[in-house]
């Protein structure tokens, strides 16, 4: 049994995460930003650079998820501040913490984005080893990867997932994509040939999973399900699934970036991203298909 702390233990991920690694028979705690924490939970604050030191010395190991939503807000300059501050300081703050408090930590394991190679749609197959993309998304993921790094350079065990789009029975990207063909005004975005590389939520969970109990899992790996599928496929797939017609032409790219501003090059945007580096190490997914995947619609 290992203690582990979670940062964003509360989100979509964190909360799936912290009940398998329970089921799993380890201890689990998790960071918040509440002063009246909860049995299991700890108090810190990056403005007051606050962490209650138990947590850090009774750690085996750190996950850290933390971070605002990339797509919850538009991209004002405030907002992208705020995308970068709350996963840069908050990995800065648990570095200063464990160098302060020198525990015994055996990893530190963090998520981070498929957004590294940049949004672009290419026939490019990215792997770990191509260098970063040179627009906004890429850059929150390369200073996100530059803090989590530091780890590594006191000899701890640091193991970064770069996360595609999450899928879930509920809640998640699936639910947001499925409700519009629920509704019946379902239909692909911008050219519809963008990538959407995904993954399941149970398969991501039972990756930070097998980084804790493998201990020769480190460095960076591409978290995504092995099959390639572009957005007009994907929709059509759920529609199918649904039982539901899609009876609208494609979204046109510009009506996207009226509502969502910049932001909507996350979605208009999307290359196939390579999961053999993972698979490689004998890391089996549960659900490498997307028909598998979608077994059971939110």
């Amino acid at each position: 049994m290992a203690s582990i702390l979670v940062t964003g233990g509360t989100g979509l991920i964190g909360t799936a995460l912290c009940n398998l690694l329970r089921e799993k028979g380890h201890k689990v705690a998790i960071l918040s930003r509440n002063q009246h924490t909860k049995p299991n939970s700890y108090y810190w604050n990056t403005d007051t650079r606050h962490i209650d030191a138990k947590a850090i010395v009774e750690a085996d190991y750190i996950i850290h998820l933390a971070g605002e939503g990339i797509a919850d807000k538009r991209w004002t300059p405030q907002r992208k501040n705020d995308l970068i501050n709350s996963r840069v300081e908050t990995a800065n703050l648990l570095y200063e913490k464990v160098k302060e408090l020198n525990p015994n930590l055996k990893g530190f394991i963090s998520a981070s984005g498929i957004g590294y190679y940049g949004a672009t749609t290419s026939e490019k197959i990215y792997q770990e080893n191509d260098a970063p993309g040179e627009d906004f998304i890429s850059e929150i993921c390369k200073v996100w990867e530059n803090s989590s790094m530091q780890f590594d350079t006191i000899n701890i065990r640091t193991v970064i997932f770069r996360t595609g789009v999450v899928f879930a029975k509920e809640g998640g990207a699936l639910g947001k994509l499925s409700q519009p063909i629920k509704l019946g005004v379902g239909a692909a975005l911008g050219s519809g040939e963008q990538y959407v590389p995904w993954i399941h939520l149970e398969d991501l969970c039972n990756m930070y999973l097998y980084a804790i109990e493998n201990e020769e899992i480190k460095g960076i790996y591409n978290a995504v399900a092995p099959e390639h599928i572009n957005n007009k496929a994907l929709t059509k797939i759920i529609a199918k699934k649904l039982k539901k017609p899609l009876w609208l032409a494609n979204i046109p790219a510009f009506v996207l970036k009226i509502i969502l501003g910049k932001m909507a090059v996350i979605i208009l945007e999307g290359s196939r991203v390579s999961s053999e580096k993972i698979m490689a190490t004998g890391f089996k997914f549960k659900y490498p298909n997307i028909n598998e995947a979608l077994q059971k619609l939110p």
